[in-house]
């Protein structure tokens, strides 16, 4: 489905707003933007301007098509990366200099985590009643099963969730929620460990690390599973276990090891998660002073 393509459909869902085939036209239009990808374009200033008016109108379509999983987990995935990329990153620069502002960052980050959230939750309770509560049971047999089909959707309910906490420290009833996050990816983890070419387990590491009474070992293997399954194409899991393993423990050479490897993967790789990764990985080495 090509951009033209695209723009057409999105015209016609607007002429046609009152007629009997809007319907058609609007599950064209759901699954042209599900289709669409940002993830080759390496230019990050391009990619903020164009995400919000792409996810404002996606997550428009979605309401049109609730039962549209494909394009959930798009909306679910472009928020959760916004949130990441261009609103939590600005805060954690800013911090130092500018606290007040940072924190107002850091509330709207959550509020966007949030958003991303209830969009991958309802999708999977919509395709299986009652998953939300499930997935809250303490006993592990009664935990929800997932189709291979709503792995991506689990994956970012978990991510978002994961996010939305970070930036919630001091709400201790959203702090309690960690546990979901981790029960979400191991759900997916169950169905296709290898899901995002190490996307997955890179999440399995940070929330293993993460969580209280975590494994250092169990963290240390996820990363390096998701290292392999990434085949030196992906940066993000260098960044994330210099920022999970190397950091906490003190451990300054492995974490600018880890940084520069990510560097080189993204300098050789180029795309817009390698380019968010790259522009992480070098603030991070900047400040590596102020971090050790």
């Amino acid at each position: 489905m090509t951009y033209r393509r695209l723009t057409f459909l999105v015209a016609l869902a607007f002429i046609l707003s009152g007629c009997a085939v809007r319907p058609f036209v609007v599950n064209q239009t759901a699954d042209a933007l599900s289709a669409q990808s940002m993830s080759s374009e390496d230019d990050l200033a391009l990619a903020r301007e164009a995400s919000a008016f792409y996810l404002k109108f996606s997550e428009s379509v979605l309401k049109e098509t609730p039962g549209h999983l494909k394009l959930a987990e798009t909306v679910s995935a472009g928020f959760t990366q916004y949130a990441y990329a261009f609103v939590a990153f600005e805060a954690e620069k800013i911090d130092a200099k500018n606290p007040t502002a940072a924190a107002e960052l850091r509330e709207r980050a959550a509020r966007l985590y949030a958003r991303a959230h209830r969009h991958a939750m309802a999708a999977l309770e919509r395709r299986d009643a009652g998953f939300s509560q499930a997935l809250r049971q303490g006993d592990v047999k009664k935990h929800p099963h997932l189709t291979q089909a709503q792995v991506p959707l689990a994956y970012w309910a978990a991510a978002s969730l994961g996010g939305w906490i970070s930036m919630s420290k001091d709400d201790p009833e959203l702090v309690a929620d960690l546990p979901l996050s981790i029960r979400l990816a191991d759900l997916a983890w169950q169905v296709d460990p290898s899901y995002g070419q190490g996307a997955l387990a890179s999440l399995m590491g940070t929330l293993e690390a993460a969580r209280v009474g975590g494994s250092r070992q169990k963290a240390e293997s996820y990363f390096d599973q998701a290292m392999a399954m990434g085949q030196g194409l992906e940066a993000g899991p260098y960044v994330a276990k210099a920022e999970s393993l190397a950091l906490p423990s003190d451990n300054r050479k492995l974490f600018e090891q880890l940084l520069r490897q990510a560097l080189d993967i993204s300098k050789q790789h180029r795309s817009l998660q390698n380019e968010v990764m790259r522009e992480r990985a070098q603030w991070l080495l900047a400040s590596v002073d102020d971090l050790f």
